[in-house]
């Protein structure tokens, strides 16, 4: 296959539709439904009695960790099974015993397969063996690793600087493979360690950072025992981690209230069918959501000052609305926030929000009384152009109430894969750390590089215009899960070797460079053994716990490799012995490898020891309410803006979301059973005003487009649905919707692109 002849490769699924049946949405979350469909789905990719095994193992002390999202697990795992619907969809992902082999690749060119849709991609089967796509050639083949780790060295040394190569990282690999891989590529000399936290977490992080000294939340899971109010922001826990529910459902059991703040009213916040509880399986469970404030798209900001407002005018009567002992101790900024406050009229701020007033003096009522507050947010908060100070609202209600540093109060961003944190913890990051860079050289004895690289949104322009040629991805589906799909997708093909360390094939295997390598590892729920031996590895939580994971089955194949044996396997191919560090060593000891690990990180020492049952807490300066790296010592409060939108006539604002069957960008089934949505994916929900604004019925087809700085994007073929969803604003999964958000449009200060508010229009198709 000739190089410009794989440009024409499709980098979206399939525009055909796949036969809608549309119901009403749901009302609850889990339940016996949820058990039934979970199996249903290990048991077609392993057998039942595979399922049963592998499932008892999942989250368990002794067991593997589970490979979708980062929700902490409770002290006292349940032996019913500590998983949920979705975590069973990401095993039986992972588990499948479908393969794909060589002959799966002689039989399918990478044109069709390009052809296919995300699902039925993602539905091939686990890689078995390193294959790659020659210069030229239409299908991948098998090599040897030798072959595979020559052909990357050889790339790699025909660079001019090491600055031309580019090296990804996804959130699914472990604290031990992420730590040698950035240890890689700072002694190859380069800081381009873009990760998946720049597409989603990344606000959090620089918000965090700047107002309270660390980019992380600060509660634990108990914590939300002891809330009195948890305030749940631009998020889906039924869908996108399910384990958040049973919080929230002993949040309410235990005299807690729960307000929920979302363009969307999400089923999994209406209530909760614990399917394992009688009530949960055969009875109506538990009622989550005391008030729900249905914001409009990226009006958190506006809402967050309304309320904050309406408090400041209740503390002026009665002063122990807010924490003033807290407010004096601790913080900084907070006259000069007032007098920002002031600037806003409370008519301007209702307008903007587009909530309804009634329930906004009912959530203040509420707060005004309580201050152990948590506040949980997820991407509808981080990817926006306001994202950092969406982020900074946050903190700002929560510093003005008290709620910091003590039992049932604080920050809780929820991290989106299960060791997304852990690689940014480690060492995965673009920017300069003196402080790491030190405890480098005094460790392994070289000096890493000293200027910063690039992250997401500054990787693909580079490999756009030819000036990185190497792209290495540590896991994920980085052309399915970055912005621009066309735009990444030419800047991929622009390189001249793609190299994808995956468990299965996805639609970044097919967008490649004029050489491309797959090389298949072991996954979460795979026994890692030397010398017949089993190995285990580490991450962290989205709560800071760090934890051992160890693998139940069998590999699926002899010749796959761990993550960190791929690493220095590169490693050692590339330096050919001629550096201080022993690569190979450390890819196969990995009680070595943490040994090092904890001399380099701080809060990593002994963690060979502590990591054991169920881990340890990293250190977390809000939780001792230390905030001596701030300036002046004091936890900030901040002045933020009002986001601006500049919408045209015929202009919405649409946010990209995931269906229930569907994580990140693995799509596990074409049903989204809360929405009502069932065997289809290229639908648009749409308020009903506006379909009649625009002339459109119920199913009508339309494609959608964005224009920026003059130049159109489109995607087609998607089919209207009549949604109680704030006027003026849509919503459609992703990756089908990522070709309209501008490689150019990302939040300030943190680089996260738009997909949460991309203006668009529609036209009918």
């Amino acid at each position: 296959m000739s190089a410009s002849r794989r440009k024409n490769i499709q980098t979206q699924s399939s525009k055909e539709f796949t036969g809608i049946d549309l119901k009403k949405p749901a009302l609850y979350a889990a339940g016996l439904i949820g058990v039934k469909v979970a199996l249903q789905h290990t048991f077609k990719e392993m057998g039942v009695i595979k399922s049963f095994q592998t499932l008892a193992h999942m989250n368990q002390e002794d067991g593997f960790d589970c490979p979708g999202c980062a929700w902490p697990d409770p002290e006292n795992r349940s032996k019913l099974g500590e998983y949920c619907e979705n975590g069973a969809k990401a095993l039986a992902e992972e588990a499948t015993s479908k393969v794909v082999d060589n002959a799966f690749f002689s039989n399918y060119s990478i044109q069709e397969i390009s052809s296919w849709s995300d699902y039925k991609i993602g539905k091939s089967g686990r890689l078995v063996a390193p294959m790659i796509l020659k210069p030229n050639s239409n299908h991948y083949e098998e090599c040897t690793w030798e072959e595979a780790f020559r052909v990357i060295s050889d790339h790699l040394h025909a660079l001019a600087i090491p600055d031309e190569a580019i090296f990804y990282t996804s959130g699914r690999s472990s604290n031990e493979a992420a730590f040698l891989y950035g240890l890689f590529v700072r002694a190859f000399g380069t800081n381009n360690m873009p990760d998946c936290s720049n597409m989603c977490h990344e606000s959090s992080g620089v918000g965090l950072s700047e107002t309270l000294g660390i980019g992380k939340g600060s509660v634990k899971l108990e914590d939300f025992d002891k809330a009195e109010v948890v305030i749940v922001m631009g998020q889906n826990p039924g869908t996108n981690h399910p384990r958040m529910l049973s919080a929230l459902e002993k949040c309410k059991s235990n005299g807690g209230k729960i307000i929920c703040i979302n363009p969307l009213q999400e089923a999994g916040l209406i209530r909760f069918r614990n399917p394992q509880e009688f009530s949960g399986m055969l009875l109506n469970g538990h009622g989550l959501t005391d008030i729900f404030l249905q914001v409009k798209i990226n009006q958190d900001v506006s809402l967050l000052k309304l309320i904050e407002k309406k408090l400041a005018a209740l503390d002026k009567v009665n002063s122990k609305v807010f924490d003033h002992e807290f407010i004096e101790k601790y913080t900084e900024g907070y006259e000069s926030l007032l007098a920002h406050l002031d600037k806003h009229t409370e008519k301007e701020l209702l307008e903007l929000c587009g909530v309804d007033e009634k329930l906004i003096d009912e959530a203040v009522g509420l707060l005004a009384q309580k201050s152990k507050i948590i506040i949980c947010w997820a991407m509808g908060l981080t990817q926006h152009k306001n994202g950092v100070e969406n982020v900074k609202e946050c903190v700002n209600l929560l510093l003005l109430k008290g709620s910091l540093g003590k039992p049932g109060a604080g920050t809780c961003p929820v991290r989106g894969h299960s060791n997304v944190q852990g690689d940014r913890t480690v060492g995965i990051m673009h920017y300069v750390s003196e402080e790491l860079n030190a405890a480098i050289k005094k460790t392994f004895g070289f000096d890493a590089p000293d200027h910063e690289g690039v992250d997401v949104v500054k990787a693909i322009p580079a490999m756009h215009e030819g000036k990185a040629k190497v792209f290495v991805a540590l896991g994920g589906n980085f052309v399915s899960a970055a912005s621009d799909t066309e735009y990444t997708a030419k800047a991929l093909q622009n390189c001249d070797l793609t190299v994808q360390i995956s468990t299965k094939l996805n639609r970044s295997h097919l967008i490649t460079g004029k050489t491309a390598l797959i090389l298949p590892t072991l996954g979460r729920s795979d026994k890692d053994l030397k010398d017949g031996k089993q190995r285990h590895f580490t991450v962290e939580n989205s709560m800071g716990i760090v934890h051992q994971s160890k693998g139940f089955l069998d590999p699926i194949s002899d010749d796959l490799k761990s993550e960190p044996e791929i690493v220095a396997g590169i490693a050692s191919a590339y330096f050919k012995g001629n550096h201080p560090v022993k690569w190979k060593l450390l890819g196969s000891d990995y009680e070595l490898l943490r040994e090092k690990l904890g001399e380099v990180i701080a809060g990593f020492k002994d963690m060979n020891t502590k990591s054991k049952g169920s881990g340890y807490y990293l250190p977390n300066n809000v939780r001792d309410l230390d905030f001596s790296k701030l300036p002046n010592q004091r936890a900030q409060f901040s002045n933020t803006n009002l986001p601006i939108h500049n919408l045209k006539e015929n202009e919405y604002l649409l946010m990209s979301i995931r269906s229930h069957d569907q994580f990140n960008t693995t799509i596990y089934g074409l049903n989204d059973r809360y929405r009502g949505i069932h065997n289809e994916r290229r639908v648009l929900f749409m308020n009903e005003l506006d379909m009649a604004r625009e002339n459109l019925k119920k199913m009508d087809i339309v494609n959608i487009m964005s224009n920026y700085d003059g130049q159109e994007r489109k995607v087609f073929q998607f089919l209207v649905i009549p949604y109680h969803i704030p006027k003026g604003n849509l919503a459609a999964y992703f990756p089908e919707t990522n070709p309209l958000i501008p490689i150019q449009e990302y939040a300030d200060k943190s680089n996260t692109p738009i997909s949460k508010s991309v203006r668009v229009s529609v036209e009918k198709a």
